[in-house]
């Protein structure tokens, strides 16, 4: 039996990248997973069509999670779909890397709403439904450690998930639900080359810095998320896992 038979999963930003990645590999362990997108469906419709040509069992849900009534709607099509909750992951992320000096109020709030605040609906939207043994993954970033320059604003908002899930950690342990992040370091996706990390020289000083002398892939994160949605890990809260190469 697959380690996440009968399982299901939301995953946040599942459309492309590390979500895509980590929706795949939880269907492959058995889980039905719910892939959400904030604006490519058409990403996410070949996500799903991905875990179905695998026999695995998915939908695609639109929604932004930095707006309750969008989170709701989430968690509501697991609950809805496939008739229970047991694992979330919150992915959803943006970035963007600026010097003090260029800081604006939309450059804070957008990376604050929905890599923060984002957290929070989900997971509040979340916990009704999760039973013993639920299990929630945050993906942060090892920013929130190594703190490089021009990231004030994001690496804040990875420190605040960090903080998040210690937090979360506690309160929801007298109820058997497990909350852990995944911190990955520089991993190759489409967000990552479209964006102009991939390549540049904040790209060539992590790679500088990574004692096992290459970049992440999205696949060696979405064994993590596995490990930690599944039984496992079930002595594990409150943790923070570190993805990335050895980059501290």
């Amino acid at each position: 039996m697959s380690k996440l038979t009968g399982k299901v999963a939301v995953v946040t930003g599942a459309s492309k990248g590390i979500g895509a990645a980590i929706a795949k590999a939880l269907a492959a362990e058995g889980a039905s997973v719910v892939v959400n997108y904030a604006s490519s469906k058409a990403g996410a419709d070949a996500v799903v069509a991905a875990i179905t040509a695998a026999d695995g069992r998915a939908v695609a849900v639109g929604g932004d999670v930095s707006k309750a009534a969008d989170a709701k709607g989430i968690v509501n099509a697991a609950i809805e779909t496939f008739g229970r909750l047991d694992i979330l992951v919150n992915n959803s992320g943006v970035y963007e890397f600026s010097t003090i000096e260029e800081i604006t109020e939309e450059h804070f709030h957008k990376q604050f709403n929905i890599n923060v605040l984002g957290v929070l609906l989900t997971t509040q939207a979340a916990v009704g439904h999760l039973g013993e043994g639920g299990s929630i993954i945050n993906v942060s970033s090892v920013v929130s450690s190594i703190t490089p320059p021009a990231s004030a604003v994001y690496s804040g908002t990875k420190g605040a998930v960090d903080a998040i899930t210690g937090v979360l950690a506690r309160e929801l342990g007298p109820r058997k639900i497990r909350v852990n992040s995944i911190n990955p370091g520089v991993v190759v996706t489409e967000g990552t080359q479209s964006g102009g990390i991939i390549g540049s020289d904040l790209d060539a000083w992590a790679l500088a810095q990574t004692p096992l002398g290459r970049l992440g892939q999205p696949d060696d994160i979405a064994s993590i998320a596995v490990f930690l949605a599944s039984d496992d890990s079930r002595w594990m809260t409150g943790e923070h896992v570190v993805a990335s190469g050895g980059m501290r």
